[in-house]
């Protein structure tokens, strides 16, 4: 048996290609038991997202099982095998159980760290439980790395820096504000940046919402979304003495927000801190402001050297993730070498035993002479040789346990003796 991935991901595959092999939880149960259904496969299980479509396969064979699901997943959209290959990427044995690890510690995502992938990987294994199409191994498989990812998200701080702008918005404003809950947010412009910059926000408990805009029905649609109050863009300044954050993105050509307009509004405020979030290129506001007294203010700049100095920090705890990867896959693939391993060694010992019976037959049919007392000499020498034999091959098998690609030479040395020849024949 052989546990194999095949897929194709963002790092593999332009989105055109990916979108033709994204399975919907609605067709999926379906493409899982179809796959089921071919010879090769064993067990299966297929994660699929928008940025990767893999499937996860116990196969009879390595290479026919590969083909197989090659084949299986050209003819689901309208690429030739030859061609849909120069976007797949291949795994097995050790490998695949290393990158289904690293998947699911998020290690594999376009933003590492993200907390997506691991209810997703966990949603693509209730499909494959549903469709009846896993077993043992991958029961234990997936149930393994579920652990690796709950270990990363808890055992390192992958998760906790901001990589995106919105954000790192958020972290910086967290440095102002100790908590959200009476704080107002208003924002200017209805940019994507801003509405996500402002969902961000409403997450960590902010208490309301102002949105203005010069297109005076988007302020009205924006703010219906954040349940808030759409303000004119000729009231903003008056409105903006009652906002703590102020998120701005207007696209104008000029500066919306000047030195001497935030000076009025602190008057206003009796110098309460303002933090304001200059997203716009060109900029909205005066960088001038933040001569003023308790006025915080960040641009795209400041985020951006923010998301790539938590890119770093993330970079280093995805290292210490893969020590806890190489833990759990030492783990997994003892678990996996010991349960091959009985049933090998009971395999070898009767073939062993039958090829004795078989020669010792031949060989006492032709020696008539033989006393019975000779005979039963000769049936004595042949065990004694043949547990000699054994020996080693089995004290090694044992020991194929503690190694990481144990099983694999497991399966190496049914090969070799031909363990597997009977069954498939019967």
């Amino acid at each position: 048996m052989y546990i194999n991935v095949v897929g194709l991901s963002h790092k593999t595959a332009p989105i055109e290609v990916r979108e033709k092999l994204s399975f919907s939880e609605h067709t999926i149960q379906d493409v899982l038991s179809e796959l089921a259904s071919l010879k090769e496969i064993l067990e299966a299980v297929i994660v699929s997202t928008c940025n990767r479509t893999e499937i996860y396969a116990l196969t009879s064979e390595l290479e026919k099982g590969q083909k197989a699901i090659t084949n299986f997943l050209a003819s689901k959209c309208d690429l030739s095998s030859d061609k849909l290959c120069k976007y797949l990427y291949f795994h097995q044995g050790p490998h695949a159980v290393h990158h289904l690890f690293r998947v699911a510690s998020s290690l594999d995502s376009m933003v590492v760290g993200e907390a997506q992938i691991l209810g997703q990987i966990k949603a693509a294994y209730i499909f494959a439980e549903n469709a009846e199409t896993t077993d043992i191994i991958f029961h234990r498989l997936f149930r393994q790395a579920f652990t690796v990812g709950k270990r990363v998200r808890s055992e390192t701080a992958i998760g906790e820096s901001a990589v995106s702008i919105s954000y790192a918005a958020v972290e910086l404003a967290k440095k102002v504000f100790d908590n959200f809950d009476r704080t107002t947010v208003m924002i200017l412009g209805a940019g994507k940046m801003s509405e996500l910059t402002a969902k961000h926000l409403l997450s960590q408990g902010v208490h309301s919402v102002l949105v203005s805009n010069r297109t005076y029905e988007r302020a009205v649609k924006l703010a219906k979304l954040f349940k808030g109050e759409a303000v004119k863009f000729d009231d903003r300044l008056e409105r903006m003495v009652s906002a703590d954050i102020i998120i701005t993105s207007t696209a104008a050509p000029h500066f919306v927000v000047t030195k001497e307009d935030i000076a009025k509004v602190m008057h206003k405020r009796r110098n309460k801190p303002i933090f304001i979030i200059d997203i716009s290129v060109p900029r909205d506001v005066d960088p001038a402001v933040n001569d003023l007294y308790n006025v915080f203010l960040y641009d795209i700049d400041d985020l951006q050297t923010v998301v790539e100095a938590n890119k770093e920090e993330r970079r280093k705890e995805a290292e210490r993730s893969e020590f806890i990867i190489e833990e759990e896959i030492k783990t997994f693939t003892s678990w996996l070498s010991a349960l091959e391993v009985t049933p090998t060694i009971s395999d070898l010992k009767k073939k062993a035993e039958l090829i004795k019976l078989e020669e010792l037959e031949k060989t006492i049919a032709k020696l008539s002479d033989l006393s019975e007392d000779q005979k039963e000499e000769v049936k004595a020498l042949a065990t004694v040789i043949l547990n000699r034999f054994l020996h080693e091959p089995i004290i090694s098998l044992k020991e194929l346990t503690k190694q990481k690609d144990g099983y694999v030479r497991v399966e190496s040395l049914r090969y070799l003796f031909g363990l597997d020849k009977e069954k498939n024949t019967k």
